[in-house]
């Protein structure tokens, strides 16, 4: 009786094929006692399959005994190693003996041009014996081609893409990041029809296959839509006294704001003074008089959209004893 036993160890885990415990007996220059006992294939068993992430260092252990009088390492139909005769030119492929009963093969740095068949074929006066391992070379999930950050118009339809790679293959996922971060139904490619204005912000892609930390990658989305006034604030103030109104309007590019009374456009003067704050204006009258007193309005524009409000400087009486 005589057997092999092949182990792959991948760093830092190591796999066993699985190996029925037979005694085995080796004869031969340099070899230990007979009856060492050694693990064995069980023949009749398929070809067990070990998976290993690309970049990490695999070690096919082959375990012979003392009747071999040849042994080789073969991929497919490609022998690697004769005994200690090195027939690849493979610069990371090497042989691993640390006793005389191994016999067992070392593949630094794996690539998916590693995968397949490999073959522990030992030669003894009788007979010869194979053992396979097919290796599965996995590859850490990759995004290669993402959206670029858009610019839209709310109500139109838009795209998102997100490609990637990996073994296997990848799983994508999307999320709108602000506020909620929920889940989107979408793979490659997300599609959002209509698209509005609260859909606007940061897009995460996720391709993930379990090999490694997911990729993410992400994409800014921005929704222009016209200014909407959102606030207004009329006054009561005393004649002589300063009245001030204020205008805040939400729109996408940011708005810009227009004062009149009645049909005259307002602007900076002595007894003027118009500030705009971001997306909010104010109008400060100094001094207030009789003519003073009555509706203005606010307008607020982009190149999207106009809207305006009407706001009031009322007269404030001071009762007197």
């Amino acid at each position: 009786m005589f057997g092999i036993c092949l182990l792959l160890t991948v760093s830092p885990v190591s796999v066993f094929g699985c190996c029925p415990l037979t005694r085995l007996l080796y004869r031969g220059p340099g070899s230990p006692r007979a009856g060492f006992p050694v693990r064995s294939v069980d023949m009749q068993r398929t070809t067990d399959n070990i998976t290993i992430r690309q970049g990490d260092t695999a070690v096919i252990r082959c375990y012979v005994d003392d009747k071999v009088s040849r042994v080789a390492w073969l991929n497919r139909s490609n022998i690697i190693f004769a005994g200690s005769d090195k027939w690849s030119l493979d610069p990371r492929v090497d042989l691993v003996t640390k006793g005389q009963l191994e016999y067992s093969l070392r593949i630094q740095k794996v690539d998916v041009f590693d995968e397949g068949s490999y073959t522990c074929s030992i030669q003894t006066k009788q007979q010869a014996k194979t053992s396979q391992v097919y290796l599965i070379v996995q590859v850490p999930a990759s995004i290669y081609k993402v959206s670029e950050d858009i610019i839209v118009n709310e109500g139109s339809n838009v795209t998102l893409t997100c490609f990637a790679s990996g073994r296997p293959e990848p799983a994508i996922t999307w999320r709108l990041l602000n506020p909620s971060a929920d889940p989107l139904d979408g793979d490659e490619y997300l599609d959002i029809i209509g698209i509005m204005r609260n859909q606007a912000g940061r897009y995460e892609c996720k391709a993930s296959n379990d090999v490694a930390m997911p990729d993410v990658k992400y994409v800014n989305v921005v929704v222009n839509y016209p200014p909407t006034i959102k606030k207004t604030q009329s006054s009561e103030t005393q004649v002589g006294r300063m009245g001030t109104l204020q205008c805040e309007a939400t729109a996408v590019p940011t708005p810009e704001f227009e004062w009149y009374r009645d049909e005259k456009r307002l602007s900076n003067s002595q007894s003027i003074n118009i500030q705009i704050l971001g997306t909010t204006t104010i109008l400060m009258i100094a001094n207030v008089t009789d003519e003073d007193y009555g509706n203005y309005t606010c307008v607020a524009s982009n190149r999207l959209g106009v809207q305006n409000a009407s706001l009031f400087l009322y007269i404030l009486t001071v009762a007197t004893r």
